[in-house]
């Protein structure tokens, strides 16, 4: 699973699993930032429209000049 995209349902947010650190799933928003944990139970798959969005901002965000 990690690499791939998930949604938070506590609170409803998008993340790309970045690994599992003790019990919890780490989540990164799409174009980076701060990750949080996520309790397993929590985390569910993302639909493939949804995770095209998320790709395309991921993208622009890394194509933007600082």
């Amino acid at each position: 699973m990690t690499g791939e995209y998930a949604i938070d349902m506590r609170d409803g947010r998008m993340g790309r699993v970045m690994g599992r650190v003790g019990p919890y799933v780490q989540l990164r928003p799409p174009g980076g930032g701060k990750e949080w944990d996520c309790p397993p139970e929590d985390v569910r798959p993302v639909a493939l429209g949804e995770v095209l969005r998320a790709r395309v901002r991921e993208i622009n965000a890394q194509g933007r000049l600082p």
